[in-house]
Order: structure tokens, then C-alpha cells, then sequence
């Protein structure tokens, strides 16, 4: 039998190995990146690195903004990116009759306007954000709208096992004037703009965090990662030999139990006028040939087993000597119920 915990435990140490390795190849990436103290220096810094074909990727900071913001509905904040969902929650009836809440999506709204960050130096255009790492928005707004108390619309809801409780929008948006650290491609485009993008290769991060703090918190979880791999690669190993071990154990005691019982089945065959060694050498070679081994209980080696063990499965005792035992003979695992068996 494969022992799937072992396994198990030593490819998710493998998984969080792997995540280990990423963040921490991630950590020095960004400690590598060109670091754009202000804006302005942007383009001195591109026209250097004009003559590389590879992207060239920068960290910067500044506090967003928009020349066309959008209003939130309810929050009235302004902001470059806004979601807005509406979820219908209910009572409904489930199997055993009692009701249970859920809800249902009924709107899912999305909104962008072009956007830049600004660090009073200058301004730099961002695309693609929502594609990038360590991207959320925040919760501008949440209200609750209770469902109206109609009769007629009450009693069809009870009707279809439904109870209507009202509708739940949510407001979210990444709103101008908030610091962010942006890491990604920096290019300039054919009006002589500059924007930050997703590079086709490279990282692209977009954070409220500052790039020590990025770094940091990339360091800290590779560490955690791989002190967790190296957690579960112990106990994996451990519970793998443990396995192994129990199986060795219990196949050398179905050896000794199974010699036991050519012993005493020797014994009780051997006729009065010859030794027991010829009787058993004897009836080990019949058991040889026919494959089998006389059906004797493997405790007291008198009566034939007729008991079965739960939850293990073995079936090498009778049923009176299984009474006073707490674990199989074989695998040494507990005993929690005795089946008796019955032949034809």
C-alpha cells in the first residue's frame, strides 16, 4: 500500500520549494531594477539605455492622477479605476427543509480612465495595472439595500422557496492622489510620452509598499516557503520509513505466525508411533505445494479463525481469542470491531 500521506507531504514541500525559489528570484530582480528617484530623470535614463535591446525596467514612485477622473456614485471619491458589484442575497430552502443564506451576483461593473503618476516633477503614464502584481483596489463604499416588503412579490418568492433580503453594492476604486510604487517597462512613445507597461518578460509590480518594502516582504516569504518545505520533506520522509518499517515488521510477524501454525498443525497430525519433525516437515511440504496454510488461529493454534478485524481487514484469530485481544497480531493496529465469519 503507498503511504499517500508521506507523498503527499513531500510534494507540497516540493510546491512550496518551488514558491520559495520564485520569491526569492523575484527579491533580486528587484533589487537589480534602476531605481528612479524623480520623474524628470526618466529621460536622461532612457536615452542612455536606448542602445540595449532588452526592457528596460525601472521602479518608480509617485501619487496618482487623471485629467478626466471618475466620480464614484456613492462614495463621491474620485478615482482612475472603479468596480462596481451588486449581490442579491437571499433565504432559500435547502434539503432537510430549514432556510439558508446566499446571494447571487447581478452586477459586475468595470471603469478606467487614462492615468499617471506624478511626483511634482513629472508625470509618467501607466497601462496595464490590473495585470500586475500586488494590484487592489480599495473599498470606496458598501451599502446594504433592504428589499421592499411587497405582499404579492413575498408570497411568489415563498412560493419558489425564496426569501428576498436585499441588495449588497460594493464600490471599489483606486483613487487620485494615492502614493503608489510601480515596477515594470519604462518606454517612450511616438508623441514623446513616457509610460510604464507590463514587460514581455520581467517583472511588473504595482503597490502601495515602497520598493524596500516589496523586497522585504518577497525575502520574508521565500524564507517562510522553504522553512515550510524543509518542515514537510522531514515529515514526509518520516511518515515513508515509518511505513516501510511497519511493513517489514508485519511481514516478518506473518512469517513467525505462519511457522507457529506449521508447527501446531504438525503436531496434531503427527501419528503416535512417529516424530513430530517428520510430521511437520511433512505437512510443510503439502503446504508448499497446495500454497496454503492450515487455517488455525495464530493464538491458541486450536481452533480454526472465523474472525475478521476492523478496520485493518485481517482475518488470522478465532473469534474466543479475538475477545481478548486490543490489536491485530499482524499490523499492530487497533481493533475496533470483530466480525465473525461463517463457511459453506
Amino acid at each position: 500500500m503507498i503511504p499517500w500521506g508521506g507523498v503527499t507531504c513531500c510534494l507540497s514541500a516540493a510546491a512550496l520549494y518551488l514558491l520559495g525559489r520564485s520569491s526569492g528570484r523575484d527579491a533580486d530582480i528587484l533589487k537589480n531594477v534602476t531605481r528612479v528617484n524623480q520623474l524628470k530623470e526618466l529621460a536622461q535614463l532612457l536615452e542612455l539605455d536606448s542602445s540595449k535591446l532588452l526592457p528596460f525596467i525601472v521602479a518608480v514612485s509617485g501619487r496618482v492622477g487623471s485629467d478626466s477622473p471618475i466620480k464614484c456614485e456613492h462614495s463621491g471619491i474620485r478615482g482612475v479605476i472603479v468596480e462596481e458589484t451588486a449581490e442579491q442575497h437571499f433565504l432559500k430552502h435547502n434539503e432537510t427543509g430549514s432556510w439558508v443564506q446566499d446571494s447571487a451576483l447581478m452586477l459586475s461593473m468595470s471603469k478606467e480612465v487614462p492615468w499617471f503618476l506624478d511626483d511634482g516633477t513629472s508625470r509618467v503614464n501607466v497601462v496595464g495595472a490590473r495585470g500586475a502584481t500586488g494590484f487592489a483596489l480599495t473599498v470606496g463604499s458598501e451599502v446594504f439595500e433592504e428589499s421592499g416588503r411587497s405582499l404579492v412579490r413575498g408570497t411568489l418568492d415563498y412560493l419558489q422557496g425564496l426569501k428576498m433580503l436585499g441588495v449588497k453594492r460594493i464600490e471599489r476604486v483606486l483613487p487620485t492622489g494615492m502614493p503608489l510604487t510601480i515596477v515594470g517597462e519604462a518606454v517612450k512613445d511616438d508623441i514623446g510620452d513616457f509610460r510604464i507597461q507590463k514587460p514581455d518578460k520581467g517583472p511588473f509590480y504595482v503597490s502601495p509598499k515602497s520598493l524596500d518594502q516589496l523586497i522585504s516582504n518577497l525575502g520574508k516569504w521565500s524564507r517562510w516557503y522553504k522553512y515550510a518545505s524543509m518542515g514537510l520533506t522531514v515529515f514526509g520522509v518520516f511518515l515513508i520509513t515509518k511505513h516501510v518499517i511497519d511493513h517489514v515488521l508485519e511481514r516478518r510477524r506473518r512469517r513467525e505466525l505462519q511457522k507457529r501454525v506449521l508447527d501446531a498443525a504438525a503436531k496434531r497430525s503427527e501419528p503416535e508411533s512417529e516424530g513430530s519433525d517428520g510430521a511437520r516437515e511433512n505437512v510443510q511440504d503439502s503446504t508448499k505445494k497446495e500454497g496454503a496454510v492450515p487455517d488455525l488461529c495464530v493464538i491458541c493454534l486450536e481452533r480454526e479463525y472465523n474472525a475478521v478485524f476492523v478496520s485493518c481487514g485481517h482475518m488470522c484469530c478465532c473469534t474466543a481469542c479475538s475477545s481478548q485481544l486490543s490489536s491485530c497480531p499482524l499490523c499492530r493496529r487497533r481493533i475496533d470491531q470483530v466480525v465473525k465469519t461463517y463457511r459453506h
